[in-house]
């Protein structure tokens, strides 16, 4: 048991540590990832957009990523305004928020808006050791913790070597000269398209794995997250392929000992429900273990191209108990019945928190054992 978690807080409190199962931050309010946000943001609806917040949360996002970097818009103004709204709203301000920017003063405009305790996303040693440290030193005072990116003056690493060195000499910049807990750096070792045509692409998910066990096994109490949807740049608008290697990916990352992510609940297919011939085509390219892994992926895409994954339409599993349907829910990121099932299952119990200790944390756990977690 880590006896230095990292903690975390909205209006309530969330733990991460070996004991707890993987944390989900969710991407969509980021304007740079989500057309649907990006619109509503630009045309002024911030109320309409903090629906695509709510939604994240109840699809099981843990913490929340806000991002407001783009061209057209007063990016310090926007973050201010919709932090503001999330803090109105209970549902929602009841989680930690991940404030993203790659502009300092947005992030520290966002950071002061803030209850609890946050994550900045992100710094990193790109412009040298000493704005490093400043940036740090502010991220402290404010009491958030802090993504560190595997970037330093030369550029992104992107090779298992270059990944460690990088993460290696920022935790002893941080922990050494600052005095800056372990438990508060979150390093993303970068996550990178695969399946690309480029032989220097081959190892990228496996030099991130093996990155992600360094860094897990000899920089004590540091954590490791990353955005999920980048590996499957490449097959975009291929959703059946997509979900798969992205929960291939973790499942492996995982193993690995990553412990957060940026990640879309909606795009992630359950682990043993993957057809066998695509999970062998994705671990072959994410583990690069066959010089024709990317032209055998390709060519199974060619063949689902266009078809999204079915929705599930068969009603059979309403039949089951109330307890069973809410399981089903949280496995499938089903929330049409959530309310109703919630109401009756309540009535079987005597108190509201043993709802959420019983059926509600039951499903959860199959969750997290469907993800390796």
């Amino acid at each position: 048991m880590d006896n230095r978690p990292l903690k975390l807080s909205g209006l309530e409190a969330v733990t991460v540590s070996p004991a707890s199962n993987f944390v989900n931050i969710g991407e969509r309010t980021n304007v740079t990832g989500s057309a649907k946000f990006l619109k509503l943001i630009k045309e002024d609806k911030f109320d309409e957009a903090l629906s695509v917040a709510l939604d994240q949360v109840r699809g099981g996002a843990q913490v929340i990523d806000v991002n407001m970097d783009e061209g057209m818009l007063d990016s310090e103004s926007a973050m201010v305004r919709f932090l503001n709204l999330m803090a109105s709203e209970p549902e929602i301000s009841r989680i930690p928020v991940m404030v993203d920017s790659s502009k300092w003063q947005v992030i520290e405009a966002g950071l002061k808006c803030l209850q609890g305790k946050s994550i900045v996303n992100s710094i990193s040693l790109k412009a040298g050791e000493e704005e490093f440290l400043r940036q740090a030193k502010l991220v402290k005072r404010y009491g958030a913790a802090t993504v560190v990116m595997a970037f330093d003056e030369i550029g992104q690493a992107d090779t298992y070597q270059r990944r460690i060195d990088i993460c290696k000499r920022a935790y002893d910049i941080l922990t050494r000269k600052i005095n800056f807990p372990p438990q508060d750096i979150i390093f993303d070792p970068n996550i990178f398209p695969v399946a690309t045509g480029i032989d220097e692409h081959r190892n990228y998910a496996l030099d991130f794995f093996k990155a992600t066990k360094w860094i897990r096994t000899n920089l004590p109490h540091a954590h490791v997250s990353g955005g999920v949807s980048n590996v499957s740049f490449s097959f975009r608008g291929n959703q059946l392929v997509r979900e798969a290697m992205h929960s291939v990916f973790l499942y492996h990352a995982i193993k690995e000992g990553m412990d957060m992510g940026i990640v879309n609940p909606a795009m992630l297919a359950v682990y043993d429900d993957i057809p066998k011939d695509l999970l062998e085509r994705v671990e072959d390219v994410l583990l690069n273990r066959r010089e024709d892994a990317t032209e055998r992926l390709l060519e199974f895409a060619e063949t689902v191209k266009g078809s999204a994954k079915k929705k599930e339409q068969d009603d059979e599993w309403r039949k089951g108990t109330v307890e069973e349907r809410l399981t089903h829910s949280l496995v499938k990121g089903v929330i049409e019945f959530i309310e109703a099932d919630i109401e009756e299952v309540r009535h079987k119990f005597d108190k509201p928190l043993h709802v959420i200790e019983g059926p509600l944390m039951d499903g959860m756990n199959v969750v997290g054992d469907l993800f390796g977690a």
